[in-house]
């Protein structure tokens, strides 16, 4: 193990506190240093909960302490610019969590931020670090279903009577929220250039999408599609995901919800002679996302790896979720 790593959390999030933090004590480097909330209560709370060592009211304080290497920012969609950039320029490391920006226009001046001050910034999409992930994209790319032509997805979560998600000023909305996850998939498995975007979405009153559906077209001739929203009940805990990635040879199935761990597994099915068949089930062990990103970033800090999510990924995304956005009205 490598030097230790000290965090600094900007925000006292519900994703900071139910995985990402819970990773950060799970990860052998990782120092659990500084917690910064709107209020020193919210702060002084997170410290005893998880055994911060420091506590500070405001996000500025966390970035004047000169021994915070990195700081994860778990900020509404609307300020993560705004943060992310401050804390570049404070000489930090930056894991922002998804999506990065409200734009790619933003995105890049992140990324221009990263680069002035020669620090890391990484887009926090923990899934894509998942075995799992790794386990789906090394199918794909040994020919086992041959050229992927169409891809399938959904991610859908419970509606909701009040949250900052129902708010365009915050970024909200599910494409922002849970359609990133879609966009993000699709790009792992399809590795050309969007032809075409078709997008249409449930807007309410306030002009945030609860429901999108979206079809993809590739160079190439490769199409993709996926539903994404708030569409469950009310204030539930409902959530349903699919993943199906359709080749010339076969095809891969997959019920496993965005960004699990444990034993997970999905089909292969190979086209024989005829109408013949061959289903194989694959099935992955995978410990936390969080600690596997966590890991990642660690190692790129230290200089003895690269931040898996690149900055041609995120901005490539980025300009996705820019374009769906604008076909869908939102």
């Amino acid at each position: 193990m490598g030097e230790m790593i000290r965090w600094g959390v900007m925000g006292t999030a519900g994703i900071a506190a139910g995985c990402t933090i819970p990773a950060m004590q799970k990860t052998e480097d990782c120092i659990l240093y500084a917690i910064a909330g709107r209020t020193i209560e919210k702060a002084e709370d997170f410290k005893e909960r998880f055994g911060f060592e420091k506590a500070y009211e405001g996000y500025d304080a966390l970035l004047d302490d000169k021994d915070v290497d990195a700081v994860y920012v778990p900020l509404p969609n609307h300020i993560h610019c705004e943060w992310v950039i401050k804390a570049l320029r404070a000489g930090k490391h930056v894991l922002c969590e998804k999506p990065l920006a409200m734009n790619a226009d933003e995105a890049e001046k992140m990324y221009a931020a990263a680069k002035e001050n020669r620090v890391i910034l990484m887009e926090a999409y923990a899934y894509l670090h998942s075995p799992y992930i790794s386990a789906l994209k090394e199918t794909v790319n040994s020919g086992m279903i041959g050229e992927v032509d169409y891809i399938d997805t959904a991610f859908l979560t419970q509606d909701y009577s009040e949250d900052f998600r129902l708010y365009k000023e915050y970024g909200g909305g599910g494409i922002y929220d849970v359609g990133c996850y879609c966009t993000t998939m699709i790009l792992s498995l399809i590795n050309k250039p969007v032809k075409y975007v078709m997008a249409d979405a449930e807007l309410d009153e306030r002009g945030v999408d609860h429901m999108a559906s979206v079809l993809l077209g590739f160079e190439g001739g490769a199409r993709a599609s996926f539903n994404a929203g708030m569409a469950l009940g009310i204030d539930t805990s409902d959530r349903y995901d699919r993943l199906f990635v359709h080749g010339s040879k076969g095809w891969i199935r997959s019920e496993v919800e965005y960004n699990q761990e444990g034993d997970l597994e999905f089909s292969i099915t190979i086209k024989k002679e005829g109408w013949e068949r061959d289903t194989i089930v694959k099935k992955v062990s995978a410990i936390s996302n969080y600690s596997l990103e966590l890991s990642n970033m660690n190692r790129s800090i230290r200089g003895e790896d690269t931040p898996l999510i690149t900055e041609g990924f995120s901005l490539k995304n980025m300009r996705l979720l820019d374009e769906i956005l604008k076909k869908a009205g939102y």
